[in-house]
């Protein structure tokens, strides 16, 4: 037996007698305990997602009151070639909750600096290598059935927004880092004193001095770089409590590992990211498809930003998760998803039943055509089951990245959705001609398939196990080399 699974798998029988000897009062008060630790967490993690996600809504906003094309290039930009970078820079970024997350629980602290560093080489190149999506953004938009005019003004507008993208890669890092240590309200106050001062200046440049999509590009680069400088400055006066020691030769150390498990990572979430993205482009195949684009998009609206609240619990159990781990703390962990699993499973119930029960009235906070409010009348019960499933699944996501179980959920993802889902939908939509409720109900089967076998594969797993295997992991990528000086 290998001597550092030993002692964890001894301790198995023994933590499976006190859970059943455990009184109900006292399950009750343990699951207080862990729901206090959990929304610490996860409060500031969801302002954080809505202050981010509201940088570039607001941007949109403003540049609606310019003009149609205006709009219609932040909108496409934003959405689709911003939305393809941010989804790849993210889950690349999001290995570090593995590794920073279990490192800070096993207390090796002053690696967590290096595999910032590391990070942010990997999330540079990749940057680059997306820079030729930004230039030649206008035929790819055609290629995909986009107006001329609206791919020539996105177009214009992605290769002013660049310096947003390496934002990202260094953004995503970084707070990571700052996650894994349960430094949340720090990322949290960054990105809320961001955002009004982006708004007062987008109202400045963009509307008041009259500079347009000037302007918006300004506003939005300038404001994504202050949550980058804030963040910074933050770790570089206080040090973050030892994590961070100053450059490092280290971070080019085993920068292979760190790549496949940064793009293990990446393809697990632009494979869920990009999922419902697609709903819009299949709709948009349909005959007259003008009123059923708008419902569909009508309803992604109210998903996305119900889909805050799902972020905020991913960062949350993935930052739990990763560090009980890395503490040994293979029950703990295991409660935590318990925990975090009833929470989430509650407020989908919740947002599931707004929905259906405001479904006559929502779709005309967002137009004025009774055509539209009437099909997003009809999609709204597949909006209730998104919402609910939705709920559920970013959080198991989550687990999978604090255990680092990329690898496998990205298979997963690939079978649910991608050969599953997105068949079944084309099948029910067009040859059953069902329309966008059979491409969306063929879609959410995939996600309630995919749920369900993450919730397999949580269930079963064997903790203990999973603690050893994180212990020989931060040993192997951190414990030798831990005591090294950094430069």
């Amino acid at each position: 037996m290998d001597p550092a699974t030993a002692p964890l798998l001894a301790n198995s029988d023994q933590d499976r007698r006190e859970e059943e000897q455990q009184e109900p009062g006292s399950w009750v008060r343990e699951f207080g305990t862990e729901s206090k630790k959990l929304w610490k967490l996860a409060g500031p993690a969801i302002l954080t997602a809505i202050f981010q996600y509201s940088l570039g809504a607001l941007t949109q906003t403003f540049a609606g009151l310019v003009g149609e094309i205006e709009l219609a290039a932040v909108s496409v930009e934003n959405s689709v070639i911003a939305g393809l970078a941010f989804g790849v820079m993210l889950g690349m970024g999001s290995a570090m909750e593995t590794l920073c997350g279990q490192a800070y629980g096993a207390g090796q602290v002053r690696m967590l600096g290096v595999y910032m560093q590391r990070s942010w080489l990997i999330l540079l190149t990749t940057a680059c290598l997306l820079v030729p999506i930004y230039v030649f953004s206008p035929p790819i938009l055609e290629f995909f059935g986009e107006t001329t005019d609206i791919s020539q003004a996105a177009g214009k507008f992605a290769i002013w927004m660049l310096p947003q993208l390496f934002a990202y890669a260094i953004n995503f890092p970084i707070q990571k880092f700052l996650q894994s240590q349960r430094k949340v309200l720090v990322i949290t106050w960054v990105s809320g004193a961001v955002l009004v001062i982006h708004a007062f200046f987008s109202w400045l440049l963009i509307l008041k001095l009259g500079w347009g999509l000037t302007g918006a590009a300004i506003t939005l680069n300038t404001s994504w770089w202050l949550v980058v400088i804030g963040q910074l400055v933050y770790i570089f006066v206080t040090k973050s409590d030892g994590a961070w020691s100053g450059f490092s030769w280290l971070a080019f150390a085993d920068l292979w590992e760190f790549v496949k498990l940064s793009v293990a990572s990446a393809v697990m979430l632009c494979l869920e990211f990009w999922y419902l993205m697609i709903l819009v482009v299949i709709t948009g195949r349909l005959e007259n498809p003008l009123i059923p684009v708008d419902a569909i998009s009508i309803c992604m609206n109210i998903q996305g930003w119900d889909a805050m609240i799902a972020i905020g619990f991913n960062a949350a159990i993935s930052v739990r998760v990763s560090n009980e781990l890395g503490a040994g703390n293979a029950r703990t962990a295991k409660f935590a998803v318990v925990v975090v699993s009833v929470t989430s499973v509650a407020i989908g119930v919740v947002c599931t039943a707004v929905v259906l029960a405001t479904r006559d009235y929502f779709p005309y906070l967002f137009t004025n055509s009774v055509a539209v409010a009437e099909e997003t009348t009809k999609l709204a019960i597949l909006l209730g089951v998104s919402v609910f499933v939705s709920g559920l699944q970013p959080v198991l996501s989550g687990v999978a990245v604090g255990a680092g179980w990329q690898r496998l959920v990205a298979y997963i993802n690939i079978a649910c959705y991608y050969i599953v889902g997105l068949p079944a939908g084309i099948v029910l939509g067009f040859t059953f001609g069902l329309g966008v409720m059979g491409i969306w109900g063929g879609m959410i089967g995939g996600i309630c398939l995919q749920t369900a076998i993450l919730i397999f594969v949580t269930s079963a797993t064997n903790w203990n196990r999973e603690a050893a295997e994180t212990e020989s992991r931060v040993k192997r990528w951190g414990g030798e080399i831990a005591n090294q000086s950094i430069l």
